[in-house]
């Protein structure tokens, strides 16, 4: 089948690698199908109204149409709408589309089922619809997002808590869990020296992810007298963990890092023992998965949909803002007192649920059901 993946958000020039989670399952889908891609973002520098980038990315063709930005948003929605049409046109016409992302852009979506009858699923990992959805978007997010959810033929979100969300918001398309996917063949299993020393956290480095908190506990077990080491970085702004750094003099201890490939976000978790992500919110986030796949034992605090796909003893699961029990479990296990999984439990785990194969499999059942009805 030819399945065209669209999406509002994707890794672009503007913002290199938000969606990148969009763009592991275009990868997935492609195993059994033939996939493109086509994208629409906003650029604030371009001196052209429209410009096209296209290139093919992992074995797939891929279309980028920036667009000029500017600070009118009704502006900015009409020039993103004609850069897919412009983009849209450069395709070959779908059998189905693979739209992500219940944002306005999804629009685009229902006006390729409405003008071509070209049906079309949808991929949910937005926060703003884990269950308050209604206090996240406002009248008009919400009604669009209701508009574009049930003109769907089925909506894959990649957690419960966001089905949830979705249907308080009054969408009655089917819904089908498929969660976010993981390249067992880039996370490898890690070779396990029984060590439980070397922690790490890859984030954003926002709000969200709560990295003052993190460095909090690590610096009490520090002043506590416990030997380990901390790895801490992502794509965000990696300052204020210097500073944090040079101010309690932990530079044997803790040590920072910017953005990392995918390659290289593998090879940081292999030469570590443990994940800590200890967020204030999250869907089904792919670090974790991630994680697992390489054999790390996981810290998480318990929000969004991270408890649906946490086995026993791969990790410990705390409740968010609670600093003082990740200081707990993190202190049992420096002290051994945790138990812990095999790791090739965990990437077996991994392999079954996040997957590639799996995932791709579960894309084609439903692109198929959603021909056949």
């Amino acid at each position: 089948m030819k399945i065209l993946f669209i999406s509002s958000w994707f890794p672009s020039e503007v913002e290199p690698t938000n969606g990148n989670f969009v763009q592991r399952h275009a990868e997935a889908a492609a195993l059994l199908n033939d996939v493109e891609i086509l994208h629409s973002i906003g650029d604030f520098y371009q001196k052209e109204k429209y410009r096209v980038e296209e290139n093919i990315i992992n074995g797939i063709r891929t279309l980028i149409i920036y667009y000029k930005n500017s600070k009118n948003p009704i502006q900015n929605f009409y020039r993103r709408m004609k850069s897919y049409q412009l983009g849209f046109s450069k395709m070959r016409k779908p059998d189905v589309v693979h739209a992500n992302v219940m944002h306005n852009s999804m629009l685009f979506a229902v006006y390729l089922k409405k003008k071509f009858k070209i049906p079309y699923v949808i991929t949910e990992h937005w926060t703003a619809f884990q269950e308050n959805a209604s206090d996240s978007l406002g009248f008009v997010g919400n009604f669009i997002a209701k508009v574009i959810g049930n003109n769907a033929s089925k909506i894959l979100p990649v957690c419960e808590r966001l089905e949830r969300g979705i249907r308080n918001n009054g969408v009655k398309t089917p819904i089908e869990i498929i969660p976010n996917v993981v390249d067992t063949d880039v996370f490898k299993l890690r070779n396990d020296d029984g060590k439980r020393t070397k922690f790490l956290h890859i984030s954003s480095l926002t709000y969200m992810k709560n990295i003052p908190a993190i460095l909090d506990v690590f610096l009490k077990l520090h002043k506590n007298g416990y030997e380990f080491e901390l790895s801490i970085g992502g794509d965000g702004d990696t300052k204020p963990i210097a500073d944090f750094i040079h101010k309690h003099d932990l530079v044997d201890k803790i040590n920072y890092f910017s953005t990392l490939s995918h390659a290289e976000v593998a090879k940081k978790m292999k030469d570590h023992d443990a994940f800590v992500l200890f967020s204030r919110y999250e869907n089904q986030p792919c670090v974790i998965s991630e994680s697992m796949s390489v054999g790390l034992f996981v810290f998480s605090s318990d929000v969004g949909g991270i408890s649906e796909f946490f086995p026993d003893k791969f990790g410990v699961l705390i409740e968010k803002e609670d600093s003082e029990s990740l200081y707990k479990a993190l202190e049992n296990y420096l002290q051994y007192k945790t138990e812990i999984a095999p790791t090739d439990e965990m990437h077996l785990y991994a392999v079954k649920t996040f997957g590639k194969k799996a995932i791709s499999e579960k894309f084609d059942k439903n692109y198929r059901e959603v021909l056949q009805s």
